[in-house]
């Protein structure tokens, strides 16, 4: 029995399917793949950080996007939507579209099992591609453990983590300071202590 080859979709093809669609897709050089639905913890981290720099930024020249965002990666041929995104105002829109934006300083991404190899690696690649973007925030959502990278130079990020909710991190980019107590207000986990 032969394996049934996979659509490839084109672009065009990916938004108009995608803008008629009840459900939200990733498309990945030409292939068109579904977003799973999140876990109470994941929805909860996310819209902490949503709230979080939503009132932050209040006023200064951000907009804070969450979950829903179509994000146009041209260099990788990739649409997603991230967790949480910032954009500097005024947001750029690709070529010919009202919905998909192409320039945010800032994305954060919940973690899960599912994804977490992916978010670290191939999708955090496709991100650096982007002029604009300058730092990365993963949050488990399993445990506390908080990954940040800074861009510091041409092709250099600085790395740094965090397990205690007692740390405040600074956002250099967006000049503002946030406490992972917040990202982790009302999260339903044991608290398990990495060793480093």
């Amino acid at each position: 029995m032969q394996a049934q080859e996979k659509k490839i979709y084109t672009p065009r093809e990916y938004l108009d399917f995608e803008v008629a669609s009840e459900l939200r897709h990733e498309y990945i050089n030409g292939e068109v793949i579904p977003m799973t639905g999140g876990t109470p913890n994941h929805n909860r981290i996310s819209g902490n950080i949503y709230i979080t720099l939503s009132l932050e930024l209040k006023r200064k020249a951000y907009e804070v996007f969450h979950v829903d965002q179509r994000l146009w990666i041209p260099e990788f041929n990739i649409y997603t939507y991230p967790d949480v995104m910032v954009l500097p105002k005024p947001i750029q829109l690709q070529q010919g579209r009202k919905d998909t934006v192409v320039n945010p300083c800032f994305i954060a991404e919940v973690l899960s099992k599912s994804t977490q190899n992916y978010d670290r690696s191939e999708k955090f690649a496709a991100y650096r591609s982007i002029n604009t973007f300058q730092e990365y925030l993963l949050v488990d959502q399993s445990q506390v453990h908080v990954e940040h990278y800074v861009k510091t130079g041409s092709n250099q990020w600085l790395f740094s983590e965090y397990t205690d909710l007692s740390i405040t991190l600074f956002l250099s980019t967006l000049s503002l300071n946030m406490q992972l107590a917040d990202l982790y207000e009302n999260i339903d986990l044991t608290i398990q202590n990495r060793k480093n």
